[in-house]
């Protein structure tokens, strides 16, 4: 990851004490410069004084106010609670809101009468995008946006705009993830896919299948039909 590449893990231990906050923006702008490559989302103050929260290139990081120190893949736990304060929050900002996402480039189709709506980033060699999509055939009345997002290799990219080209894009996805039946239209036509993975790589997309439910919430991995069902019920207010 870019970030692991870009930064040091250190122990918090010791290095954050009480002090009054800097502002949130002044931090931003002392990491940015520090680190031009980060593509920073937000900024917060953590529970602990002196330390911030910040949601950059898909990950969670912490810094103290000048940025002269930061962790890198840890988790800040609350031990009143035994909440894991850093998930909760990653949970919160990895969410995108629906209408922010680019829906032109994506294929569609309905299940029932289609009223929820659930969006799908996946791979066509994925073997846990095949898993889902054997759930997605078994939940009811929604309608799935489908984002060919090939990370896994250049054969999922041939495959991807093959799907893309196709007449029926519905028929030749299925046709390829449940019954391993390779796209016979050129690749060659103008495609998405570009722009899926450019929208990944800002939004932190890593891995597939990722899912974002209607209220914007992200779900990483396959997950079974029952407990997509339940999560889009609790994303439509049900």
């Amino acid at each position: 990851m870019l970030i692991k590449k870009l930064l040091v893990v250190i122990s918090l231990a010791g290095v954050f004490v009480a002090h009054s906050y800097a502002d949130e923006a002044a931090v931003r702008k002392t990491l940015q410069a520090k680190y031009p490559q980060l593509s920073i989302e937000s900024v917060s103050k953590s529970p602990v004084a002196g330390l911030f929260e910040v949601y950059a290139n898909g990950e969670m990081i912490y810094a103290d106010e000048n940025a002269n120190f930061i962790l890198v893949n840890g988790s800040l736990i609350n031990t009143s609670t035994r909440q894991n304060v850093t998930d909760e929050s990653k949970r919160k900002l990895s969410a995108i809101k629906w209408e922010n996402l680019p829906l032109k480039n994506a294929f569609t189709r309905v299940n029932g009468n289609g009223k929820r709506k659930i969006a799908m980033f996946a791979d066509p060699n994925c073997g846990y995008c095949k898993k889902i999509e054997h759930d997605l055939n078994n939940v009811k009345d929604v309608t799935i946006y489908t984002f060919i997002f090939p990370i896994l290799s250049e054969d999922s990219t041939t495959k991807g705009k093959g799907i893309w080209c196709s007449k029926d894009r519905v028929k030749a996805w299925n046709d390829l993830l449940l019954n391993n039946v390779t796209p016979s239209a050129s690749p060659n036509c103008d495609n998405p896919i570009a722009e899926n993975l450019e929208f990944g790589r800002r939004k932190g997309i890593s891995g597939t299948p990722t899912l974002f439910l209607g209220d914007g919430q992200r779900i990483p991995g396959a997950i079974s039909a029952a407990e997509i069902d339940r999560l889009l019920d609790d994303a439509e207010g049900k």
